[in-house]
């Protein structure tokens, strides 16, 4: 309530501080629970605009204090799933898209989704600074940081990912990475027609 009630370019940027310490305590928080998703998870159709929305609101002070561009097209779909860990899911992807953003060019995230012929894909695009060739088989693995994590001093910690695809394969998602350095990296995470858990 200070911090809203008192804008200024200090109070902002304690506000941006306090969302990083959230995601951080969020991200420590479905760490622990990984394991034992089947004691928090509620399987149901939810439209993918839904779940979008929810991740922009959560994320809109940073968004807006960064100015990021945000294309938001064609989400009229539905799928079935957690809502809640999709969210966390779709924080993470957009954190890394905002801490990896290129100092070069305004970042521009770009969220879409395609009906397939047997399964609903969601796109999260950005135009940041992209994954290495030869690092991109490796960004789910736990504690991986990469070049980008060692270089840009974002205090990167290797688990956002790693948790992704762990709660990707728990709600039986597929999450697919495809990324060309210097230009940019799009997510994909895939929901079968006829979505399952694996517990």
């Amino acid at each position: 309530m200070i911090i809203e009630n008192n804008k200024n370019e200090v109070t902002k940027s304690i506000a941006e501080e306090l969302q990083k310490i959230e995601n951080y305590i969020e991200q420590a928080l479905y760490y622990a629970r990984s394991n034992t998703v089947e004691k928090d998870y509620y399987i149901r159709k939810v439209k993918l605009k839904e779940i979008v929305n929810e991740s922009i609101k959560k994320n809109k002070n940073v968004l807006i204090q960064e100015k990021i561009l945000i294309d938001i097209h064609n989400l009229d779909l539905e799928v079935r799933t957690d809502n809640k860990w999709i969210v966390f899911i779709l924080n993470q992807i957009i954190a890394n898209s905002i801490k990896y953003k290129s100092q070069d060019r305004k970042l521009q995230l770009e969220i879409y989704a395609k009906q397939g012929i047997e399964n609903v894909i969601l796109y999260i695009k950005d135009n940041g600074i992209a994954i290495k060739e030869g690092e991109i088989t490796k960004v789910f693995e736990k504690g991986f940081t990469g070049t980008n994590g060692r270089l840009s001093n974002k205090k990167s910690t290797g688990i956002g990912l790693y948790l992704c695809k762990k709660l990707c394969d728990k709600l039986g998602i597929a999450i697919e990475i495809d990324s060309v350095f210097g230009e940019g990296t799009k997510v994909k995470l895939i929901f079968p027609q006829n979505s399952y858990t694996n517990f």
